[in-house]
């Protein structure tokens, strides 16, 4: 794909808010990944107060009471406490609207929010279930803390479903799946997932082979760390299966993890995933595995136990990716691109990619590939051009091989600088930084 063709897929599927890089907002501040009915003004606030009087069980079954009674319009402020959902499976099925959304969020105390535990005694059941007998619109879980069960939240028939500022750890499984029915307009923000067990996803969405689709979501500004160990059989961060597809992964901290930090399958033919700004680090795998009809740029991989970042044909081929303007350290291999050769639209460029041994390896060549703007340090296998050698870490203002530095700026004099192709053009960095010099890599300056 020339740089004709690639400018199309930004002018079609990019949205066109861009956003500001979440370091830089105020706390109050709406955020631009935030739902269009963000700012709705509850119909009614209802107060849960906790009884000290009541053991967990006991107020987990009120809070289940006053969940259940919600209706369009609606907010349930609840007190600090845990609640334990004790019994067979509980399923919150709450449907608002665009102009009534149905709010659950903990109380505050003094800006933050209060201390409100939901769990449940065992594994046998997950802890939250949204939109399992009938469909969920238009609700936010926000404040939350979620740990044991088996799923700590499982979202079934949902649409327009935000949940923010959530915590998750400690889960007999998953943290955050969405594989069991289609699902549309998740909005997943603002969260902290630890600590998962079994297959250990922080975030498992989607099917496998396209069999459930989650499209035109939006998982950004979470931090996902410490998923995978010796108890776990996987461990992704975060884990977009084949056929999702018009979803924006963005602005994610994702680190110390078994698998990749965060891998993304294709989209079947429909409108590509866009994968913008996430910092990801120590994955026991590839930092970053896509397998294809994505936007991936401005990210930051370091330290992969694989790859820095991997791409192949897996439960679908390998079309359409384009690849720009991302920085990746890797001590053992630098971008793993299988499958690429002859196939349509595959784009890498602007990228700064460094290993001590191979920074980019084609398998199979690269003919066909727009391949420009590039700078690496490490050998490069299956392309001869498209590429410039650096000098080594010493062109980063900060970096090390094993990511305990992340300054990914560029140094004086370095390379990187002027060695970016003009086109593709993207627009800002992976701080936000608005573009002004040809530097590849994630940042500007």
């Amino acid at each position: 794909m020339r740089v004709a063709a690639f400018m199309l897929v930004l002018v079609c599927l990019v949205p066109a808010l861009v956003p500001v890089a979440g370091a830089q907002r105020k706390k109050d501040e709406r955020s631009p990944y935030d739902p269009a009915w963000a700012a709705v003004k509850p119909l009614r606030t209802v107060q849960h107060a906790y009884n000290a009087k009541q053991t967990p069980e006991q107020n987990g079954a009120a809070l289940k009471t006053a969940l259940v009674a919600l209706k369009a319009g609606d907010c349930l402020v609840i007190e600090a406490g845990t609640y334990s959902l004790a019994g067979g499976m509980f399923e919150l099925n709450v449907a608002g609207t665009e102009k009534a959304p149905v709010w659950v969020t903990a109380a505050e105390s003094k800006g933050e929010p209060a201390r409100v535990v939901i769990t449940r005694p065992d594994a046998r059941q997950n802890v939250l279930n949204v939109g399992g007998a009938a469909p969920a619109r238009f609700l936010c879980l926000r404040g939350l803390e979620i740990t044991g069960g088996s799923h700590g939240l499982r979202l079934h028939d949902c649409e327009d479903v935000w949940v923010d500022r959530c915590r998750f750890y400690d889960t007999g499984e998953v943290a955050i799946s969405a594989n069991t029915r289609d699902t549309a307009r998740l909005f997943l923000t603002r969260n902290d997932i630890s600590r998962t067990s079994g297959t250990g996803e922080g975030m498992y969405l989607g099917a496998n082979d396209g069999k459930v689709k989650m499209r035109d979501s939006v998982i950004a500004l979470n931090h996902i760390h410490d998923i995978g160990g010796d108890k776990v059989t996987q461990g992704d961060g975060i884990e977009v299966k084949q056929g999702s597809f018009g979803n924006r992964i963005a602005e994610n901290t994702v680190h110390d993890t078994a698998y990749p930090c965060i891998i993304a399958y294709g989209t079947g033919g429909e409108r590509p995933n866009i994968i913008e700004r996430n910092t990801c680090w120590n994955s026991g795998d590839n930092v970053m595995q896509v397998q294809g009809e994505a936007v991936v740029r401005n990210n930051l991989l370091l330290n992969g136990g694989n790859a820095g970042f991997a791409s192949h044909d897996h439960q679908g081929k390998s079309v359409n990716l384009v690849v720009v303007h991302n920085t990746i350290v890797s001590r053992k291999l630098g971008a793993k691109l299988n499958s690429w050769s002859a196939r349509e639209g595959m784009v890498f460029a602007n990228n700064a990619v460094y290993s001590e041994g191979a920074a980019i390896q084609f398998s199979g060549g690269s003919q066909g590939v727009d391949l420009r703007g590039n700078v690496v340090f490490g050998s490069v296998s299956g392309a001869g051009a498209g590429f410039v050698k650096g000098r080594g870490l010493e062109d980063f203002a900060g970096l090390t091989w094993d990511a305990a530095r992340r300054d990914a700026r560029p140094a004086a004099g370095s390379p990187l600088v002027g060695a970016a192709d003009s086109e593709p053009k993207v627009e800002t960095d992976l701080a936000g930084a608005k573009r002004a010099g040809r530097v590849a890599g994630a940042c500007e300056k």
